[in-house]
């Protein structure tokens, strides 16, 4: 893998917000989308970055797509470990990420609730 590719992956704001919901777990793109209040254009641009830097793969499951970090590239550059599980939160941005997340995963909805416009937080 190239080093720089990972590196430049890193350096935007979305991205880590990405990396830092998804430290804890595999996410479809719309629950990505939903919890960052980011539309699809940009959630697939960033995604892409992400994946063509090998810092997350992908599946399919039915008609949607889950995203995860790539396990591989955290062993070949243990750094990135690091700054998901340690540098991200600092950022204010990732800390209200995660309670987004916390309370989408209490109220058991489904991609197909977010898809419906259900919405389980407020801002």
């Amino acid at each position: 893998m190239d080093l720089i590719q990972v590196m430049k992956a890193l350096s935007d704001e979305t991205r880590m917000r990405m990396l830092n919901i998804l430290k804890d777990g595999d996410l479809c793109v719309c629950e990505i989308e939903v919890l960052l209040d980011i539309n699809q254009s940009n959630a697939s641009r960033h995604l892409n970055k992400l994946t063509n830097a090998k810092i997350l793969d992908y599946y399919k499951v039915a008609k949607y797509v889950y995203y995860k970090i790539n396990e591989d590239t955290v062993k070949e550059f243990p750094f990135l470990k690091e700054i998901i599980k340690e540098h991200a939160i600092k950022l204010k941005q990732c800390s209200m990420d995660l309670e987004r997340l916390k309370k989408y995963r209490e109220s058991n909805l489904s991609c197909d609730d977010l898809k419906e416009g259900k919405i389980c937080f407020d801002n």
